[in-house]
C-alpha cells in the first residue's frame, strides 16, 4: 500500500472541523472534510484541461470526460450510473481550461455502506476506464453528419452546434481570442468538430494515460465522516494500475496587451446587442490584488444595488441596457474580469461609451467606505454560502487544489479581506482595468 508522505489538518471558514489533508507518496493527494447530514459528496479532480491541449486534439480533455463514463471491465457502459441512481445519487462532471472533475452525490446510508461502494465505483472508473471504440463511434465528415449509430463523438459534436447558437457564448469566444493570441487559454474547451469527429481512440488513450496520474489527480471526500477511516477506503480503492508520470508541460506566455481589441460580428436570429468587454487580471495566488478585483467586481456590477445596473438600467431616461454585470474567473495562469452587457442595437456606441466610463470612475477616484464595507461583507457571505453543501465544499476544495496548488488561498482570504483599503482598490483598478489595454466583444443583429 502506497505510504503517506503528509497529514495536515486546515481550518477552513465557515466549516466546523479542519479538512484532513492527505498526500501520498505517490503524488495522489486526498483531502476528507466533515459536514454534518445524510449527504456525501465523492469527487477526483485532474489538473488538465483545455491548458494542455493543441490544434491537433482541441477538445479532447472535455471529450474524455465524457468517455470515461462508458464503462470499466468491472462495470460495463451505463452501470455506473444506473447503480448508483438506484441509491438516489447524483452523477456527473465537468471539464474546464485548468481542470476536469468528476463527482457523485448521494445518501450516505447505514455504516457507510453507500460511500464505501460510491468510492470503490469512482475509483474503477477512474484508474480503469476502457474507452471502447464502440462508444466513442465511428469517425464521420461533420459537415455532412449522417451516421446510423449516434455514438458519443456525435453527442460532443451537437454539444458544439449548441453553443454555436448560444449568443453569450459566442461573444465570450471571440473576447477569449482576442485576449489570447498565444497561450493555450486561446481554445475553446469543448474543441472543435473536425478534431473530435476523428480523433483516434489511441490519441485519447495517450493523453488519459499521461495526465490521469497519481501525482495530477485529487481526490476528496464531504459529509459527515471520520477522516482517517474515509481515507483508507480511498487509498485502498485507488490502487493505480501501473506506475505512471506526468510529462509536465511549459506553457508559451502570453504577451502583455498594451493596446484596445475590438471585435464586432452580426447574426441573423437575434433582436438585442451582446457586449464583453475583458481585462487581463492577478493570478489567483496574487490574493490581494485577487481580492481587490472581487471588490471591483461587486461595486461595479454585481447586483441591483451596484454602480452600473443603478447608473445604466435604473437611473436612465431612455432604456439602453437589459442586462449589465461583471465577474471576475480565476484561471491557474492568469485571471480575467469581465464586463458583459445586453444593449438596444441602435444605440451600440452609446452603450459602449457608457460602460467605459463607469470603468473610468473606478480607476479615476476611490470607491467610497460604504461600498467598500458592502463588497466585504457580500464576499464573507458568499464565503459562508460555500459551506452549506457538501458539493459546493467538495467543489471549494477542488478548485484551491488544482488551480491555486494548495488551500492557503482560501484559508487566507477573510483575514487578508479585512486589511483592504480604498486605496489598495484603486491601485488595482488602475492595474487591472485600464481601457488602454481592453478587449472588447460585440454580437448585433445582422442589417
Amino acid at each position: 500500500m502506497i505510504e503517506v508522505k503528509t497529514r495536515e489538518s486546515i481550518k477552513f471558514p465557515y466549516m466546523d472541523k479542519p479538512v484532513v489533508l492527505y498526500r501520498l507518496e505517490n503524488g495522489h493527494t486526498i483531502a476528507i472534510a466533515y459536514k454534518s447530514g445524510k449527504l456525501v459528496n465523492v469527487s477526483t479532480w485532474i489538473k488538465t484541461g483545455s491548458i494542455n491541449e493543441d490544434d491537433s486534439i482541441t477538445g479532447i480533455s472535455h471529450f474524455l470526460e465524457h468517455l470515461m463514463f462508458k464503462g470499466t471491465k468491472k462495470y460495463p457502459a451505463g452501470e455506473f450510473d444506473k447503480i448508483l441512481e438506484a441509491k438516489g445519487a447524483i452523477v456527473n462532471a465537468a471539464t474546464w481550461k485548468d481542470y476536469t472533475f468528476y463527482y457523485v452525490t448521494l445518501p450516505q446510508g447505514e455504516n457507510n455502506e453507500n460511500l464505501a461502494q460510491a468510492i470503490e465505483m469512482h475509483a474503477d472508473m477512474m484508474l480503469n476506464p476502457l474507452l471502447p471504440e464502440e462508444e466513442i463511434g465511428a469517425v464521420f465528415d461533420p459537415e455532412n453528419p449522417d451516421v446510423e449509430e449516434k455514438r458519443e463523438r456525435f453527442v460532443v459534436i451537437e454539444e458544439i452546434r449548441m453553443r454555436d447558437d448560444n449568443h453569450w457564448t459566442k461573444t465570450y469566444d471571440e473576447v477569449n481570442n482576442l485576449m489570447y493570441k498565444v497561450h493555450p487559454y486561446k481554445r475553446d474547451v469543448i474543441g472543435t468538430a473536425e478534431v473530435i469527429a476523428a480523433v483516434p481512440q489511441q490519441t485519447i488513450m495517450d493523453y488519459y494515460k499521461n495526465w490521469y496520474t497519481p501525482e495530477n489527480m485529487c481526490t476528496i471526500v464531504v459529509g459527515e465522516v471520520e477522516p482517517d477511516e474515509v481515507f483508507e477506503l480511498v487509498r485502498k480503492n485507488f490502487v493505480f494500475p501501473e506506475t505512471r508520470k506526468t510529462q509536465k508541460a511549459e506553457y508559451e506566455q502570453e504577451p502583455e496587451q498594451n493596446e484596445v481589441r475590438l471585435v464586432e460580428k452580426s447574426k441573423k436570429d437575434i433582436n438585442t446587442g451582446f457586449l464583453i468587454l475583458g481585462f487581463h487580471g492577478p493570478k489567483p495566488r496574487e490574493l490581494k490584488d485577487n481580492i481587490c478585483v472581487d471588490i471591483l467586481s461587486n461595486v461595479l456590477g454585481e447586483g441591483k444595488s451596484s454602480r452600473m445596473y443603478q447608473n445604466l438600467i435604473e437611473k436612465q431616461e431612455e432604456q439602453i441596457f437589459t442586462v449589465v454585470g461583471t465577474t471576475q474567473y480565476e484561471f491557474r495562469e492568469g485571471n480575467i474580469f469581465l464586463v458583459q452587457a445586453n444593449f438596444i442595437p441602435e444605440k451600440k456606441e452609446q452603450a459602449l461609451e457608457l460602460v467605459k466610463q463607469e470603468i473610468a470612475k473606478v480607476c479615476e477616484n476611490y470607491i467610497d467606505e460604504i461600498e467598500l464595507k458592502k463588497a466585504k461583507k457580500r464576499l464573507k457571505a458568499g464565503f459562508a454560502e460555500e459551506s452549506e453543501t457538501v458539493s459546493d465544499i467538495g467543489e471549494l476544495i477542488g478548485h484551491s487544489l488544482t488551480v491555486c496548488d494548495d488551500m492557503s488561498c482560501h484559508v487566507n482570504y477573510l483575514g487578508v479581506l479585512e486589511t483592504i483599503t480604498q486605496e489598495d482598490v484603486l491601485q488595482a483598478a488602475k492595474k487591472y482595468l485600464d481601457l488602454n489595454k481592453v478587449s472588447i466583444s460585440a454580437l448585433v443583429p445582422e442589417a
